[in-house]
């Protein structure tokens, strides 16, 4: 549609440092496995803290997996951020949209919210300049 005019995409308001930082963090991600995991099929990747006696991976010995702790945490500006770089508010109804700021945030609408109020916290999103994660597909009714 060559007559309509595209709105800029929002930006979110990061400092030099959080953009750099954010960016480290989608960079350096380590991925912990669950011991064993890789030698029996019935043991799944998800992580579970090692806690046996004479367990290797516990005493982080080096050739195992490494092991979660504190130190592989996000910064703390840029903790809980999603990748773009904006704050995730889950939305429910049109009401909550109220009071966010297009700068900050962005929406997530629940995956319970049905087509009709999607439509409706869509348009207002839109009216308001918020971004919307999860817009899903809308597809128009044609009228008979």
């Amino acid at each position: 549609m060559s007559g309509e005019t595209q709105q800029p995409k929002p930006k979110p308001k990061l400092s030099d440092r959080g953009r750099r930082l954010l960016k480290l963090r989608m960079e350096r991600s380590v991925k912990f496995v669950r011991q064993e995991s890789w030698r029996y099929a019935r043991v799944d990747e998800n992580w579970r803290k090692p806690r046996g006696v004479s367990s290797k991976m516990r005493r982080r010995m080096r050739g195992w997996p490494r092991i979660v702790s504190i130190g592989y945490g996000s910064p703390r500006i840029v903790r809980g951020l999603h990748p773009s770089g904006f704050r995730e508010v889950l939305v429910y109804r049109e009401e909550d949209l109220e009071g966010l700021d297009p700068e900050r945030d962005a929406v997530r609408i629940a995956h319970t919210v049905g087509m009709r109020k999607r439509r409706a916290i869509l348009d207002k999103a839109r009216k308001l300049g918020l971004k919307v994660l999860n817009p899903g597909v809308v597809v128009e009714v044609g009228v008979k």
